[in-house]
């Protein structure tokens, strides 16, 4: 008997989850070839609501469904309450996350495509130690619930990153960069020919005075700014009461040039897809419209915490049930172009990496990191790297008020599109 018939005489309500992957690597080490592998997952997850609690089992051996049935019924005995259903069918928008060129990508083709990079990176200087790692895979869904519900989709993820070391003396310099598609892109080698164009600007070294200064943010840079506001903007940290901006839907708490969007429909992208992992449709929210909060994103059962509708943000792993999650965040560019930007500032730096970012207790907005990569902007002119310097600040303090954002703006780590913002002035420590 199928599972999910099996389960709907047992529970009030039921959703089965079937997940399919097959993913091939290949990874380079310090400039050679070490691997290529070949890995593939198929298994089912199950989630049952039982006298008003919540259930969940999962597995990867398909022999032992009445064993899964079990223990899905079982941890509901347990489980938390469950203040939401599972939803019925609603239509979805048509997003495009599957390209037979991808899929069928052969292993020497992989590799052929990480010689490339190496050709292309290694010329620049003799010292250089590259690392990559290209990942094509192949990934099918299928969820089902009690109500009739019945959705699949196909996605098709290609990631390449690629890290470059470079090591002189007590001179340390790492950069990494990353692409991350579902539709084949000719340019695939764009991402690195930035970072190569970053190594080649990084050989001058240019001083500058600790204090405060305007600090241009690149589209990498500007993840500092992006990871804390993300995580106040998540409905579980909401409903926690954790996030610093709860209970303030409707104020005006940025500067106006800010427009942050979350969206899943966008064709090609990691996150993108018609359903989240719950069989909600997705659609482009709108989390921040003008410097005005708009809203937060949710799964089914963080929105039914907080008595709001499930924004379609669900994500979830086979071994995990879901939680809220972002899909592609968005920052709409502004009106000035990078070069007029530049021309304002008569000495600033530009921040394009950050050292441990993400890392420590970012929830309240607060950051303070060394500079990974930093460039010295004077008199409108990138003229050197900067080491040895580290910025702090409070996102909620900076974007209140912000001098630009440019025109132009990059996909950065596979799900991020950013353009570069400056902010007026921030503290800067180090070196003199």
């Amino acid at each position: 008997m199928d599972i999910l018939t099996q389960l709907k005489q047992q529970a009030e309500q039921v959703e089965v989850v079937n997940l399919q992957s097959e993913k091939t690597t290949v990874e380079y080490e310090a400039n050679q070839l070490k691997t290529c592998t070949v890995a593939e997952t198929k298994g089912a997850a199950v989630r049952v609501i039982r006298k008003g609690r919540l259930g969940f089992s999962a597995s990867t051996d398909e022999t032992s469904l009445e064993k899964l049935a079990a223990n899905a019924l079982e941890s509901a005995s347990y489980g938390d309450k469950a203040p939401f259903s599972f939803p019925a069918s609603q239509p979805a928008p048509a997003v495009r996350t599957f390209d037979p060129a991808i899929k069928d990508l052969p292993i020497d083709r992989l590799v052929e495509m990480g010689k490339e990079m190496l050709d292309l990176v290694l010329p620049v200087e003799a010292n250089l130690r590259c690392n990559i790692v290209l990942e094509r895979s192949f990934v099918t869904a299928n969820i089902r619930n009690h109500t009739g519900l019945d959705v699949s989709f196909q996605t098709s993820p290609l990631s390449i990153g690629v890290e470059i070391d470079r090591i002189e003396g007590d001179d340390v310099l790492i950069l990494f960069d990353q692409l991350g598609t579902t539709l084949w892109e000719k340019g695939y080698m764009d991402f690195a020919c930035r970072l190569v164009e970053k190594l080649k600007q990084a050989r001058t070294i240019a001083s500058i005075k600790p204090g405060k200064m305007p600090v241009l943010f690149s589209p990498t840079g500007a993840l500092a700014l992006l990871l804390p506001l993300s995580q106040g903007l998540n409905g579980k940290e909401v409903y926690k009461g954790t996030s610093p901006v709860k209970g303030k839907t409707g104020e005006k708490l940025f500067d106006e040039k800010l427009t942050l969007l979350d969206d899943g429909t966008i064709d090609g992208k990691f996150a993108s897809a018609s359903y989240d992992d719950e069989g909600i449709p997705h659609r482009r929210n709108t989390l921040i419209e003008q410097g005005v909060l708009k809203g937060f994103v949710y799964d089914l059962k963080t929105a039914a915490q907080s008595g709001v509708a499930s924004t379609g943000n669900a994500s979830r792993q086979l071994f995990y049930p879901p939680e809220p999650s972002f899909t592609n965040l968005v920052i709409q560019p502004g009106q000035t172009s990078l070069k007029d930007i530049l021309a304002g500032i008569d000495e600033g730096i530009l921040v394009e990496d950050l050292l441990s970012l993400g890392q420590g207790n970012i929830l309240s907005g607060a950051f303070s990191n060394p500079l990974a990569l930093a460039f010295k902007i004077e008199r409108g002119e990138i003229v050197g790297r900067v080491k040895d310097m580290s910025i702090a600040g409070n996102v909620y303090d900076l974007l209140k008020e912000v001098a630009a954002i440019s025109q132009e703006a990059q996909w950065v780590y596979s799900t991020y599109y950013t353009p570069y913002l400056l902010i007026p002035e921030m503290n800067v420590a180090g070196k003199s």
